[in-house]
């Protein structure tokens, strides 16, 4: 594993523990669903280093069902979150 996968790693790690943290005390529910949205970046984004380092292309379908679980999540949160105006 060269360095630069190394160094991207350890960045990663620190960024998904902080996410972790986030999720765990976030003061809001919105707070939460972003920290939620960016922990599933850091995997995808963890998985295409590994892949990258490894030279693998197995891992694309995964990469591809992250994107789409973290893309559905952040649209249902907003969905939910945005109250409608009541209706006079």
């Amino acid at each position: 594993m060269t360095t630069v996968a190394v160094v991207c790693t350890a960045i990663l790690g620190l960024s998904a523990l902080v996410a972790v943290v986030r999720i765990v005390r976030g003061p809001s529910m919105l707070d939460r669903a972003v920290a939620t949205d960016t922990f599933i970046a850091m995997m995808a984004a963890a998985i295409g280093i590994e892949a990258v380092a490894n030279d693998r292309t197995v891992t694309l379908p995964i990469l591809v069902a992250l994107a789409l679980i973290g893309f559905l999540g952040s649209v249902a949160v907003a969905r939910f979150a945005v109250r409608p105006e009541e209706e006079a």
